[in-house]
Formats: C-alpha cells, structure tokens, sequence
C-alpha cells in the first residue's frame, strides 16, 4: 500500500478505469490552467494568479494519482472539489468575456470548450464506474461529445495558423467538415437509441468511421506539434504543447470510443 492510499483509503476492489481517466483529465487540467495564463492579459495579475494555483493544484493531484493503485473516498472528493472550482472559475472567466469585461486572447468558444471538458471530468467522478457495458447510448454519447471537441481543436488551430499556411489550413478545413457532418449524423443517431434497440448495426459502421476521420485528425495535430517544435510553422500558436495537448485529446477519444464501440459489438 503507498503513502496515499494509507492516507486516504481505498476502494475494496478499486477502479482501474477510473484511475486511468483521473490521470488523463488531471493532466488535461493542469494545461488549461497554464494555457488560461499566456492567453490572459498582463494585467489582470489576480485572474492569473488563480489560473497558476490551479496549475499547481492539478500538479499535485497528478502527483498523487501517479503514486497509487486506486482512487479513495478522500482522494476522490479532492479531484471533485478541484474540478468544480475550475469549472466556476472558467465560467467566470466566460461571463467576462462575453460581456467584454475581459481583455487577451481566449476565444469564448475556446472557455466555453475547455469548461464542457472538465464538466465530462466531473461527471466522470460523480458517477464512480462506467455505465452499462455494450450501452448503445453511451456510444453514441461519447461520439458526439468527442466529434464536437475534434471539430472545435480543427476550428481553433485554423484560426491560429498564419493567412499564408494555405495547405495546412485547406486539410484543416477539410477535415472540420468531416466531422461537422458526423457531428450532426452522432446526434441523430443518439436520439435513435431512445428506442432501446436490441441490435444497431448502422450505428457500428458508423463508428467505424468516426474512428477513421478522428486518426486522420489525430494524425494531423500530430505533425502540426512535430511542425512546431522544429519551428517549421507560420501560426500564433502561444507554445507546441497546445498541439500535443489536442493531440493527446484525439487518442483518448480513439480509446475511448474503440472500447465502447468493442463492448457494443459483442452485445
């Protein structure tokens, strides 16, 4: 048993699941919290004063998570509080913004996305285990809450590339109608699962897809970070991390949606 566990108990069976997507979000947290500090403005030291004691919060809560084998009573009621708090305080920074009483260079749509992230997170913890194995309406949940966050990175990054990376933004483009479209298909489909089908074959073809146009996605924000690290990238893009940040976004999504879409087929 580690440190932590001794401190803050453990489940009897423990929840490797959960534990795994702790570690994911937690990590995720933290550079939205970095990522609010370069795109706030210089002035507001206590707005970025709060985005830095959230960084070193999920920093330590990542610290944790690394050093046990299952999430406790105790520990999960700190990831839970840290989040909520980080929602609020995103949600804040939103409201400012919309009302223009916030300067920098956070897109509302960018606090809006980051915020709907770690409200997934929460509710993640809140429920405790995954929900019903071979659910045709998770699948279909979790494809429309991925596809709207890849269409949205396409979106940001377009917006953040210099006028003259025509190639680069022409597959960006390309690529947000891609999934624009499977957005929308991903929410028609999920409405359809209401009915309760025994068997949904169109919604596994489907799946296929998405997972095609999420690797080619993937593989896009990949080598944009290669790009960027070599400073072969015309952008405004504040640092590379933010293109392994969504990079790392697309894998999970790939994970995630494999997983489930394995558990559906075999229904």
């Amino acid at each position: 048993m580690t440190y932590w566990e001794s401190q803050w108990g453990c489940y009897p069976d423990g929840n490797q699941q959960l534990l795994d997507e702790a570690r994911f979000w937690v990590r995720i947290m933290k550079e939205h919290a970095m990522f609010i500090q370069l795109g706030l403005p210089g002035c507001d030291t206590e707005l970025i004063r709060e985005a830095q004691a959230f960084a070193d919060r999920f920093q330590m809560l990542e610290t944790v998570l690394d050093d046990v084998t299952s999430i406790g009573p105790e520990l999960l009621q700190e990831l839970k509080q840290a989040v909520m708090e980080f929602i609020q305080y995103k949600r804040r920074l939103l409201r400012a913004r919309i009302q223009c009483q916030l300067g920098g260079g956070l897109f509302p749509l960018l606090l809006d996305h980051i915020t709907r992230e770690a409200i997934h997170f929460l509710n993640a913890l809140e429920r405790g285990q995954p929900l019903m194995a071979g659910s045709f309406e998770e699948l279909t949940q979790e494809e429309v809450f991925w596809l709207r966050i890849m269409k949205e990175h396409l979106e940001f990054i377009i917006h953040l590339l210099d006028p003259s990376e025509r190639t680069l933004i022409n597959t960006a483009e390309e690529l947000k109608d891609t999934t624009a479209r499977l957005l929308e298909t991903a929410r028609d489909l999920d409405s359809l699962t209401r009915s309760q089908p025994d068997t949904f074959p169109a919604l596994l073809r489907f799946t296929d897809e998405v997972l095609s146009t999420i690797t080619l996605v993937r593989d896009f924000k990949a080598t944009g970070y290669e790009l960027a690290l070599l400073c072969q990238i015309l952008s405004i893009i504040p640092t590379p991390l933010l293109l392994d940040h969504v990079r790392r976004e697309a894998d999970r999504a790939l994970e995630e949606i494999s997983r489930l879409l394995s558990e559906t087929a075999s229904r």
